[in-house]
């Protein structure tokens, strides 16, 4: 009897915790570049031993539900036209390399850029990108190329200037990156990107002038949001029942 209450008990942890991620998604719907967590569920299964009359054997037993996200990198949001020309998005599924506060390499998806105090292309929130592009104080009219090439026209000349590329690369495990603020996003110590050209191996193409807009589906989440609030309500009738199962054995008299 005590393990349908501690069945059951996990298993509501399990959904509310399915009911966070969800909610995280349905609040993010309108942030720029924010890429969905899928809501994933396996059981779990332990070990027990039963006697048998030659020997004693390990048999799976079952142990509740287990839960974990996956976060839906590979799906491509909506490209919405800004106007900035401080503004890129990538039409793919590749990734802009950036320098972290320690030197370590993190994946960007794109969003705002700006020139950061030591002249460096960087992004709104002031990581520099890989690519190590400085831009001068007197440059106007940023052009950054669908391959992207960045020019800027310098006050000397009449003609863009050629300052730099930014390179795109991809990423083979997207399971194995960690959400960080900003569109930002943590590689684990033994993954390693892929260096590819813009257009080709799927990294995509930059476009100057847009965000890519979040990839939540509203309706889907709710549908996701309601089966995750029936199967709270079911677990916790589970409860219910083992606890009258309970009572009625506590009475017993002899």
């Amino acid at each position: 009897m005590s393990d349908a209450f501690s069945i059951a008990a996990l298993a509501m942890r399990t959904q509310q915790q399915a009911l966070e991620a969800l909610a995280n998604n349905i609040a993010n719907v309108n942030t720029s570049g924010f890429k969905r967590a899928r809501v994933r569920f396996s059981d779990l299964a332990t070990q027990g031993a039963t006697e048998s009359a030659s020997a004693t054997a390990a048999v799976p037993s079952d142990a509740g539900v287990r839960f974990d996200t996956q976060l839906v990198i590979d799906q491509q949001g909506e490209l919405q036209r800004t106007g900035r020309p401080m503004d890129i998005a990538i039409e793919g599924a590749g990734f802009i390399e950036l320098i972290g506060p320690g030197g370590q390499t993190l994946l960007w998806r794109g969003g705002g850029l700006k020139v950061d105090a030591d002249g460096l292309l960087a992004t709104d929130g002031g990581l520099p990108l890989r690519a190590a592009m400085t831009i001068p104080a007197d440059a106007s009219a940023l052009e950054i190329a669908r391959d992207g090439t960045v020019r800027a026209t310098l006050p000397d000349g009449t003609e863009p200037v050629e300052l730099g590329r930014i390179e795109l690369v991809r990423c083979d495990d997207a399971a194995a990156l960690v959400r960080l603020d900003g569109g930002v996003y943590r590689m684990a110590d033994d993954l390693r990107t892929v260096a590819a050209d813009p257009g080709e191996d799927g990294v995509g193409l930059f476009v100057q002038g847009a965000v890519e807009r979040s990839n939540v589906q509203l309706t889907d989440e709710m549908v996701q949001l309601m089966l995750v609030q029936r199967a709270y309500a079911a677990n916790a009738q589970i409860v219910q029942a083992a606890d009258q199962l309970m009572g009625i054995a506590n009475g017993l008299r002899r």
